[in-house]
């Protein structure tokens, strides 16, 4: 995963709507034994830090390499989050901390700033609570003045058959080293909810399933880890069937699953 050299699956887990599931645990645990290792997931994401935790403190899975993020923006206020982080998740270290969604002007110059969010990362980092920085947004600009800043070890972006304008800002991360960890790789849970009513409730085909949306992504070999959000084992079953045994699309297969999403979706 760019300059971390963390060795990470190229089908990881967002664990933001984990927690709603009753079979949260078990899908965290399904996911480690089929071989993901690894996770995402934020402080603001409500229960996901703490489930992670306690599936952690079993000791009945292998060893995540862990992401996690901070919405604050303050050098203290990072700090914080660092340690309450490792307070719910019972570890030591953590892999990679982020800066989240950091996608307006404003944003980023409260978190580049002495007092701001990454100076705490950096101390955290001395400390040796955390390994890597990270950070997310939803702004082509604000991503590629991540990249190309060299204060970031990773990005996180949208990147779908739905949304490709990001493909050229991971084009650049790769030539920078930095690496990327693409969210909502099926288009989001809206679209994917929508899709799935419309192939269960209609005869005719489509070439536009979540197996191929998957697979879009997957594709791109400058993606370092895709991280679809789950609730539930039998979606980490599908999507490691799928990570397992595809083949990658090749240009033309690429602009009909395009087509095909503006189709349905626009």
């Amino acid at each position: 995963m760019g300059r971390t050299n963390l060795m990470v699956t190229e089908l990881g887990i967002g664990a933001m709507d984990t927690p709603q599931s009753e079979e949260g645990e078990e899908t965290l645990q399904q996911a480690s034994d089929l071989g993901i290792n690894f996770v995402d997931t934020a402080r603001i994401y409500e229960g996901s830090e703490f489930l992670i935790g306690q599936v952690i403190r079993r000791g009945e899975v292998k060893r995540f390499h862990l992401a996690t993020k901070t919405i604050n923006r303050t050098r203290d206020g990072s700090q914080y989050d660092v340690d309450r982080s490792l307070q719910l998740l019972g570890i030591d270290r953590i892999d990679l901390y982020q800066l989240d969604d950091v996608s307006t002007e404003k944003d980023w110059e409260q978190v580049m700033q002495k007092q701001g969010a990454l100076v705490g990362l950096k101390i955290a980092r001395e400390r040796r609570l955390i390994d890597h920085i990270g950070i997310s947004s939803h702004s082509l600009k604000m991503l590629e003045k991540a990249i190309n800043c060299g204060e970031f070890d990773t990005v996180m972006l949208e990147y779908s058959a739905f949304y490709r304008d990001t493909e050229p800002l991971i084009a650049q991360a790769k030539q920078r080293d930095v690496g990327t960890i693409v969210m909502r790789p099926l288009g989001g849970s809206g679209r994917m909810s929508s899709l799935r009513n419309r192939m269960e409730a209609s005869d005719d085909e489509t070439t536009l399933t979540p197996a191929a949306l998957l697979r879009y992504v997957l594709s791109n070999p400058d993606v370092s880890v895709a991280i679809p959000g789950v609730r539930f084992p039998s979606r980490v079953r599908q999507n490691v069937e799928l990570a397992s045994a595809y083949e990658p699309l090749d240009e033309s297969q690429k602009r009909e699953c395009e087509a095909e999403a503006m189709r349905l979706f626009t």
